[in-house]
């Protein structure tokens, strides 16, 4: 590389006015595993400015060759069921066993100023010092279902730049785990040490949803508890049909606080990935018709806003859904008469 070509990389990479000016050199710079590259591409594919969107989507294409081979699990659990220190200790464990680990951290955002509450790389202070990890906390921005509209995008990044084991945790308040579960390979449910009445609080449907359970916090006086509420969980799983034929989700108990129990959920999400074979690309063929489906939507309701005539009607008729002097239906098929008159 001469000394021109030097320079012009670390202008793209430093340049504090907007160093994603330039897709393809920074997706050269991710492909090399660059640290910086990889965090500022993951903020060009989240920002909202129309330029950035256009230089995002030549940066994913770039990238999409070199990515697809590695493990895609989401984590969700209720608040305080110890999350963080479980995915540390499991994201810790992975690296052990070589494997290099990207957490991305869905962040409940501020109301107010859009902000992100919570502060990922202090919860999981021993992963993020790992060299061979990298944790990102993404507010959600307010989107639908509590995860950032670009969590997709930013798997992809993390793919390739070499990390070979991806986790998507949730800010687990009940909406966002339709979406991560419609984005990963595997979705595990992090459940407290608590069964019986406790177990009726336990939505129906995120049970569904997971390809395995692990109950958190069997240590000290909770050890005998999260025994009962792992029999309680395994009882309840065969009232319900599996996600997959392949695979019937079991159930486990660890201690994330004391390390223990996380070498057999890792054992468990390698287990999970042989009985599903081919099936798992299937998966993600699924996945993608979805996205690019939302993807269309989003767009669609994009354009909609930016016509006048078509943005003034939704105002006026949001007002009058608002007021129940009108159906949503009803009030959609006209605003889209609008539209599509244009």
């Amino acid at each position: 590389m001469t000394h021109r070509h030097r320079l012009f990389r670390t202008t793209i990479l430093t340049n504090a006015v907007d160093p994603l000016s330039d897709p393809n050199a920074l997706a050269a710079a991710v492909l090399t595993g660059d640290r910086r590259a990889l965090a500022r591409a993951i903020t060009l594919v989240e920002s909202t400015r129309s330029d950035h969107q256009s230089s995002a989507g030549q940066l994913i294409d770039r990238l999409l060759p070199h990515t697809g081979r590695a493990i895609r699990l989401g984590i969700t659990g209720v608040p305080g069921v110890g999350k963080s220190t479980f995915i540390e200790a499991f994201g810790l464990h992975a690296i052990g066993a070589g494997h290099r680990v990207a957490v991305l951290a869905v962040d409940p955002s501020s109301q107010v100023s859009g902000g992100s509450i919570l502060g990922d790389k202090t919860r999981m202070e021993k992963l993020a010092r790992a060299p061979a990890a990298f944790i990102r906390p993404s507010p959600t921005a307010g989107t639908l279902g509590g995860v950032t509209r670009r969590t997709r995008e930013a798997m992809l990044i993390c793919e390739a730049a070499g990390f070979d084991a991806i986790v998507v945790e949730t800010v687990g308040v009940g909406q966002s785990e339709t979406a991560v579960a419609g984005m990963v390979d595997m979705f595990l449910l992090l459940l407290p040490p608590a069964g019986g009445d406790e177990l009726q609080g336990i939505k129906k449907g995120v049970v569904e949803l997971a390809d395995l359970i692990v109950v958190n916090k069997a240590d000290g006086d909770l050890v005998a508890a999260a025994g009962r509420a792992a029999a309680d969980y395994q009882a309840a799983l065969h009232l319900l049909r599996p996600a997959t034929p392949l695979w019937r989700p079991p159930v486990l108990q660890c201690s994330a606080l004391e390390g223990r129990g996380i070498d057999r959920v890792w054992e468990t999400v390698g287990a999970f990935r042989r009985a599903l074979g081919d099936a798992v690309q299937g998966r993600r063929t699924n996945q993608a018709r979805a996205w690019l489906r939302q993807e269309i939507g989003d767009g669609l309701m994009a354009a909609l806003l930016a016509q006048g005539p078509a943005a003034k009607r939704l105002a006026d008729l949001e007002s009058a859904v608002a007021a129940g002097q009108m159906a949503p239906p009803a009030a959609a098929r006209d605003v889209l008469e609008v539209f599509l008159a244009r």
